[in-house]
Order: structure tokens, then sequence, then C-alpha cells
């Protein structure tokens, strides 16, 4: 019941908080954040007494499982389970809904009540998506992350927040949609092929396709997978979206909503159509090559604080998507730890955005300027996560684009020595970022102050965070080990089926092979050659 609990507790909070806070300001707030602090305590303690099985080849690959009948008659049931990455990426989201109710604090003035069950609700969708192990319970969650977010932009969003939430909607309602057809067509040719009707995803893994169905089908899930990502050419909502969304929204839009497009392909997408993956696998990673470099391009083009962060959040998801489909241990390790790096980078940057808009009132970087000489220590903050940005060694972003890049490097020669071009123009934007924020002459006859004691609180577990992940990041390595292995042998296993003559393992390829392969997945070591 502990995986039912962590989704109850924050929706029965949501409810308390909305109904309280029709008479007070303050009690959502504490309910808000005592509810997410529970959450996360006991997911961390979880993690500790589960962390000597990490990493095991004899670990079972779920750890903790809720299975309960729903609605029988339609093969539905209320399944949860978890694993070292729903595990790492529940933890996430405990610890930066926290950091959200923190920076909200003050900001939130109006309708703080409905502020929190918003919030609290989104919070509870993310958590059941990285949980649900039942397709149509997956489907619902998807949805719920949906409509608060939209009220979060919509309500307490800046200038133009009814285009940017009107946009957020109709780009991830159209393609969760096509994600349900997709859903209710594995449905019916799994129950026409074993006479079993069902959404249990467990059972669904076993379903023969034909390649021309398996690509179509896998699609559904893709569009709205990468909608949420998001990749190029479907990005175009979220530097809206984040540039009217309050500080609050934008933090968990960047750290938490993006990496459930990422959990999907991951946890759905690879493992069911495994043949339509290695079929688009290359394009797939094009795709992502161009998002790495066409996100940092439009990063250093703009003058907006948030959408010049929101287009960063482009190019590092440009990583992932290209991590992902390098089909190998190096990679997706890499992707993990991108995703949880990026979340707690990019949020820091979100934060600090609406910690200088609070003050400046003014997102416009060409009137900023100078600023360190009366915010020394926000300066010192950003210089930080500009530099986690653009991936020094030594924070969790460096480690997490160098495996990408090293396991990217054993697919695809080509296309790993494009995606470096991201961390030069990675370099120019963040340092572009400190030149025109903190640095130079100063701009604005604005006096300013610097950090308020609650948020240089935030921003302080932000920075050990990242540091720690930057230094030994051997825990999120091993927890996520498990399923990382059991992925890649799944895909190389569907390679071995396909034929030798498409796609052979790298170990035994010459250069002439080399030079013609577009994709290249390794061979796992324990495989016999």
């Amino acid at each position: 019941m502990i995986l039912v609990w962590l989704i109850g507790i924050l929706m029965i909070g949501g409810i308390l908080a909305l109904i309280l806070g029709m008479w007070n300001k303050t009690v959502p707030r504490w309910i808000a954040l005592i509810a997410l602090v529970n959450n996360f305590v006991i997911s961390i303690f979880f993690w500790i007494n589960n962390y000597s099985s990490f990493g095991s080849s004899t670990a079972n690959s779920w750890m903790v499982e809720f299975r309960q009948e729903w609605i029988p008659n339609f093969g539905i049931s209320f399944h949860l389970a978890v694993d070292g990455l729903s595990l790492l990426l529940l933890i996430l989201t405990f610890f930066l809904g926290i950091l959200a109710v923190g920076c909200s604090w003050k900001e939130i003035q109006q309708r703080v009540g409905f502020f929190h069950f918003n919030l609290l609700w989104i919070i509870a969708g993310i958590a059941g998506v990285f949980m649900a192990m039942d397709l149509f319970l997956f489907y619902f969650f998807w949805e719920v992350m949906l409509i608060p977010m939209y009220f979060l932009i919509g309500i307490w969003g800046s200038e133009n927040r009814e285009y940017a939430a009107y946009k957020f909607f109709i780009f991830t309602q159209a393609s969760g949609l096509l994600m349900l057809l997709s859903i209710l067509g594995l449905f019916f040719i799994h129950g026409q092929q074993t006479g079993v009707y069902t959404f249990s995803y467990l059972e669904l893994l076993g379903t023969d396709l034909p390649l021309a169905t398996s690509v179509l089908l896998m699609f559904g899930f893709m569009i709205a997978f990468v909608v949420k990502l998001p990749v190029v050419p479907f990005h175009t909502w979220l530097p809206d979206a984040h540039g009217e969304a309050p500080t609050a929204g934008s933090l968990i839009l960047a750290g938490l909503l993006l990496k459930t497009g990422a959990y999907g392909i991951m946890r759905f997408a690879l493992p069911l159509f495994p043949d339509a993956a290695l079929e688009i696998a290359p394009w797939a990673m094009g795709l992502g090559v161009v998002g790495i470099i066409y996100g940092a391009v439009l990063a250093f083009s703009q003058t907006d604080l948030k959408r010049l962060v929101a287009y960063t959040s482009v190019s590092h998801m440009g990583f992932v998507i290209l991590g992902i489909f390098a089909f190998n241990e190096l990679a997706l390790q890499g992707v993990v730890m991108q995703m949880v790096t990026h979340g707690i980078s990019t949020g820091a940057l979100f934060l600090l955005a609406g910690m200088l808009k609070e003050r400046l009132h003014t997102r416009d970087i060409d009137k900023m300027g100078g600023l360190w000489t009366q915010m020394p220590e926000m300066g010192g903050m950003g210089f930080l996560f500009a530099m986690a940005s653009l991936g020094l060694p030594g924070l969790g972003n460096f480690i997490a684009e160098f495996l990408i890049l090293l396991g990217t490097y054993q697919a695809n020669i080509g296309l790993a020595i494009l995606a470096t071009l991201g961390l030069v123009f990675s370099a120019i934007y963040s340092l572009r970022i400190m030149q025109k924020v903190f640095l130079g002459p100063v701009i604005t006859s604005i006096k300013v102050y610097d950090f308020s004691w609650r948020e240089i609180s935030l921003m302080a577990v932000l920075s050990l965070s990242i540091i720690w992940l930057g230094l030994y990041p051997q825990p999120v390595i091993n927890t996520a080990k498990t399923m990382v292995t059991n992925l890649e042998k799944e895909m190389y296993t569907a390679s071995q089926n396909r034929g030798k003559e498409k796609l052979k393992p790298v170990e035994v390829l010459t250069q002439k092979d080399s030079d013609k392969s577009g994709f290249l997945p390794p061979r796992p070591a324990d495989t016999p050659p």
C-alpha cells in the first residue's frame, strides 16, 4: 500500500488545501509542504533500505508492487510498481515539489488554496505516471498532469498566460489522444491473439506485431512522449509555457513534466515495440542531434531570461533522445543521469529567473547587468548553475552528457561528433547569461536585495545536490543499473532477431561495415558472440 499512499497523500492534501484555503492563506502552504516532505522522506528511506540490492545480477527488477482489480470486465487493474528508475524519478519529483512550494511561498498571494491544490495534483499525476503498470491507468495519470498545469499557467502566469495555457493544452492533449488510440489498438490486437483482453503492461509485452503495425502503434506513443520531452519540431509550446508560467510552474515543467516523456519512451515505447524502435532509431538519433544544436542556437538568441532557459531544455533533452536510441548501457545510464541533473540545474536557473523578475519586474536580460555588485550570493549561485548547464566537470550534467556521448560514439560515430557541438554552444549561451545579467556595467537604477533566508535555503540544497551528483554519481548509476541492463538486452535480442545482415554487434564490425552502418547497438558483455 505504500505506493497507493504516495499518490493518495498528495491528492488528499490537495483537497484539504483547496477547502482550508478559503479561510486562511497560510494553511494550504503548510499542507502542501508537509505532504511532499512526508513522501520525500518515505522515498529516501525506501531507497536506503533497498540500496544493497541494486546492481546485483540476481536483483528483481520490481522492488515493490501493488495490484487490485479495478474494472475487470475491460481488463483494467489498479497496478503500481517501482523499480530503480521509477524510484529515482519519484525522489526527484517529491524533492522538486518541496522546492516548488518553497519558491511560491511569497510569490502566490491570490487563490492560494486552489494553487496548491493544482500543484499537489500535478505531482500526484507525475508520481502515478512513474508507477503505473496498467496502460489505461498510465493514460489516466498522464491526463491528471495536464489539467492542473493548464490552470497553473492560465491563472497565475504572466501577461500572455492564456495563450500559453491553450497552446500547452492543445499540444499535450492532442498527442495524448494519439497515444490512447495506440493503447486501444494494442489492447485489441493482444486480445485477438490470446483471447485475453487486458491493459496490463507486463502481459502486453509479449504481443506479436507485424513490423508495419508495430511502427504505426509506436508512433502513437512516441508523438505523445516527444511532445512532452520535447523534441524538435514538437517543442514550440515549451518556451511559451515557461515564459508565462509562475516560478513553481516552470520548475515543475522543466524538472518533472519533461522527464515523463523520456520515461515513457524507456518504459513503454521501446519494450512494447522493439522492432519498430530499431527501425526508427537512426531518425530519432538524428532528431536528437538537431534538437541539441537548434535549441542551443535559439537559447543564445533570446533576450527573455525564462525563454532562454526554456530553449536550453530543448537542447538538453536532445541528448536524452540521442542516448535512448543508442541502445547501450553507457548511453542509457547517461540518460538517467541527464533526467536527474537537468531537473536540478535547469530548475535552479528557473528559480533564479523568478527571483530576478520579482526584484526587477522584467525578464529582459538587456535591462539587467552588473547585478553581482548588489547580489553577490545570487551571482555566485547563477555562476554555479550556468557552469552546470554547460557541462563543467565536477558537476552532475558533465557526467550525464559524457556518458551519453560515449555511448552514442559506440552506436554512431558521426552523430556523436555532431552532438559534441552542443557542448560548445552550451558554453556560449551559459556565459552569455552571466555576462548580460551579473557582469558588465550596472544598467538598472532599481535597488535590489540579495537572497532571503528562504531563497538561500532552496538554492543551497540544489547546489549541494548538483555537486554531489558530479562528484559521486554511483548511487544513481547503481540504482538504475538493473532496468538499464534489461532494456539493453531486450533491444540487443530484438536486433539479433532481425538478422545480422542489418544490425551487427559493434565488436565484430570491420571498418568497412562501420562506414556503411548508421546505427550499431553494442552486444551486452554477458551475451555470447
